[in-house]
């Protein structure tokens, strides 16, 4: 069976999708200058013998595998390649060599199981009909996201697939365990830049101030408003600063306050109606104690929505390769991926890889300086992302 042949492939080149992870953990580019990574995958293709390689977005990659019958049906399988700007602490032979730059969200770990699963795909290409698209793209971690760049330079055309399969790290998922979840999954996300103006001076003669401090708390504490009462408890929404900057000191009140932070949902309707409800509150509170805000609101990634179902007959291929106990169901997710680009133009499957193992300490969540995976779990990386492409060409 093939499905046995791909598993046997994933044991064999297992050693080697953990040394390719292990180098590119150790040379981490940041978003948009993967260009040494950008040369890896394009050389390990190369040495893989597959063709068809077109550069996109400057520091992106496409691919054809081409099987029998090659315009029959088209799935594209895609992986990340930045790194984030975070000096490691883990202790490890492929440490980061890049001062403060890491591959802290395990985007290593999808380029290496995709460059797997593209080595197991043009082994069996003989065995399947259709078409698979490779897509290795940068910029995921920084608006307004890679996919978006891949999408406009044409990742989704020649040929365009009738599907798009991406898989991601989970540290919270034990490694030999995935997860899947239909319909509506990770949240759109918007950045915040917010500057509230007023008049500094003494801290001793207040009287005299218009204190900006004062009124970016009471505008921080308001906004929550938006959260608690202004949205429908039946749609998740978050909104979080992260960043409040007031270069004032003990008997020093600045003339102005900057803040930053993030708004987070679920429906794009919401979404469109927070940002205006957002604008006024801000507006009125700081202008109603006297002072001035310039409130920047910059649109970030959609929603995820995972289609219903070409991620069902995933999550079934996905049994059948693992078996019932080791493919679980996943809840929605508040953070944000650009993935979410490619599902508003064509089917897509966004999936988690555990790569959890309590037992080695590998524990620690992701964007932190001491994430790390079980690399074991790179067996069922490449070989469940191989499986999935081949069986979802199989469905009519």
């Amino acid at each position: 069976m093939l499905k046995d042949k791909i598993k046997s492939l994933a044991k064999a080149y297992k050693e080697e999708v953990i040394q390719n992870r292990r180098h590119l953990h150790s040379h981490p580019e940041l978003s948009y200058q993967e260009f040494e990574t950008a040369k890896f995958v394009k050389s390990k293709l190369e040495e893989i013998g597959i063709e068809s390689l077109e550069q996109k977005a400057t520091t992106g990659w496409t691919a054809l595998i081409k099987g029998k019958n090659p315009d029959k049906k088209v799935i594209a399988l895609r992986a990340d390649m930045d790194a984030l700007p975070i000096i490691e602490a883990n202790e490890v032979s492929y440490k980061s060599q890049n001062p403060g730059v890491m591959h802290a969200c395990g985007h290593d770990a999808h380029t290496a199981s995709l460059l797997g699963a593209a080595k197991i795909l043009n082994e069996v290409k003989d065995q399947f009909e259709g078409t698979i698209k490779l897509i290795f793209q940068p910029g995921e971690e920084v608006a307004p996201g890679g996919a978006s760049y891949m999408i406009k330079d044409g990742a989704l055309n020649n040929p365009r697939p009738n599907g798009i399969i991406g898989q991601h790290v989970m540290p919270f998922i034990p490694a030999g365990k995935v997860g899947f979840r239909q319909g509506i999954y990770m949240a759109s996300a918007d950045e915040l830049y917010v500057t509230v103006k007023g008049k500094g001076g003494h801290g001793a003669m207040p009287e005299t101030l218009i204190d900006p401090v004062l009124i970016a708390s009471h505008m921080i504490v308001a906004l929550q408003q938006v959260i608690s009462r202004a949205a429908s408890p039946k749609i998740p929404s978050v909104l979080s600063f992260g960043r409040v900057e007031a270069l004032g000191a003990t008997n020093v009140i600045p003339n102005e306050v900057k803040i930053q932070g993030t708004f987070r949902t679920l429906n794009e309707e919401w979404r469109a109606k927070a940002h205006q409800k957002m604008l006024q509150i801000a507006k009125g509170i700081v202008e109603g104690m006297g002072g001035e805000v310039d409130f920047e609101i910059r649109k970030g990634y959609p929603f995820l929505q995972n289609d219903p179902e070409l991620t069902a007959r995933a999550t079934e291929a996905a049994r059948e390769y693992l078996g019932e106990e080791n493919v679980i169901d996943l809840d929605i997710w508040m953070a944000a991926e650009d993935f979410a680009y490619y599902s508003q133009e064509i089917d897509g499957c966004f999936y988690r890889l555990g790569t959890r193992n309590e037992a080695k300490g590998i524990v620690s969540g992701v964007h932190t300086p001491t994430f790390d995976i079980e690399e074991d779990a790179l067996e069922i990386g490449a070989g469940l992302m191989a499986w999935l492409a081949v069986a979802e060409l199989q469905k009519a």
